[in-house]
């Protein structure tokens, strides 16, 4: 994890410097929040961690059930 320190107004590229990814910007510092504005292609998906786990996990119950046929050495096919 890279761990670094910006001022308000500070931006990290995300990437190639020459072609980055996105640029995450810190918007803005007031007490103990932080306001970060993302800059990304939209094709890029960007969520907070709750609701990435959220979408996992949703996905996790929706992923179909997938059969594996497992064959021997002599060629009899067995059921995973």
């Amino acid at each position: 994890m890279l761990v670094i320190t910006r001022r308000e107004g500070e931006e990290v590229v995300v990437g190639d410097p020459r072609n980055p990814i996105g640029i995450v910007r810190i918007a803005s510092i007031k007490g103990d929040r932080i306001r970060l504005a993302f800059d990304f292609p939209r094709t890029i998906d960007v969520h907070r961690r709750e609701v990435a786990e959220q979408i996992a996990s949703e996905e996790a119950h929706q992923a179909p059930e997938i059969e594996i046929h497992v064959t021997d050495r002599l060629g009899d096919a067995a059921h995973a």
